[in-house]
């Protein structure tokens, strides 16, 4: 197995999640939450540190990745995303310990939708928009995601989209995997902004709604209210839910096909 190339995808794949963190540092600039702002800028120092460094200190030519390296990388960037994401949780001190910390995150990529905190309501909005999100990136696959931007990086990426999705969404739907890793998200996203209209239709507010398209229809279940959907008594907005959670459920390859 080539180390080199594993780490330093590795490294580009832990750079990619530092930028996305400035989604909820957004979130958290935008609501005031001081506190919390601070917490995702060291979580994105951090974690921007760590992937440079990997990233620079293994350098690659273009590469296919192979079979061994295609499970190596699956296996490290689940469990080393699931680490750097928990930093947020830790930092703003909304989680005691970093293991809850850690299970928190690693609940939300794996979409189980298990949850340490018993009162969601107090948590700032900033935190709770990056459980949604945490959710949404795992809901798809977050190695599908990276399919669509290693081909930039000089990395080709079959045999990582290969060991993350099921035997039928190999067959590729587009002649280059890419295309197929792109098309898939696109359709994920589609549904993601429909079900976000219909929610706002039904009297949602745009954080919440957004927050319960992005574990609904990654089927994860995480909700801003502690009584969930249930906190509406709305029979529209309980309808949408179930509807996409279905939505989220199938193979999106079968909507390409169909």
């Amino acid at each position: 197995m080539n180390k080199s190339i594993v780490i330093h995808t590795l490294g580009n794949l832990i750079i990619i999640l530092a930028f996305i963190m400035i989604i909820p540092l957004l979130i958290a600039f935008g609501y005031g939450e001081k506190a919390v702002c601070w917490a995702f800028v060291k979580s994105i120092v951090v974690t921007g540190a760590v992937g440079a460094a990997m990233k620079y200190s293994f350098r690659v030519k273009e590469a296919e990745i192979g079979i061994r390296e295609g499970f190596a990388t699956v296996v490290f960037v689940w469990v080393t995303w699931a680490f750097f994401g928990a930093l947020p949780y830790w930092f703003s001190g909304v989680c005691q310990t970093f293991c809850d910390a850690y299970f928190e995150t690693t609940s939300g990529f794996v979409t189980c939708g298990a949850c340490i905190f018993k009162d969601v309501e107090i948590l700032p909005a900033s935190i709770l928009f990056w459980r949604a999100l945490t959710q949404w990136l795992g809901g798809m696959g977050i190695i599908v995601f990276f399919i669509t931007i290693l081909p930039a990086m000089g990395i080709g990426g079959y045999q990582l989209f290969s060991s993350e999705v099921s035997v039928l969404a190999t067959d590729r739907i587009k002649p280059r995997i890419a295309e197929t890793a792109r098309l898939l998200w696109i359709i994920y996203a589609s549904l993601s902004l429909i079900q976000f209209i219909l929610l706002l239709s039904g009297g949602m507010g745009p954080f919440d709604a957004i927050c319960h398209t992005f574990t609904t229809i990654s089927t994860g279940g995480f909700s801003t209210k502690n009584a969930s959907i249930g906190a509406y008594n709305s029979l529209y907005i309980e309808t949408v839910v179930m509807i996409f959670m279905f939505l989220g459920s199938c193979n999106f390859v079968l909507y390409y096909l169909c």
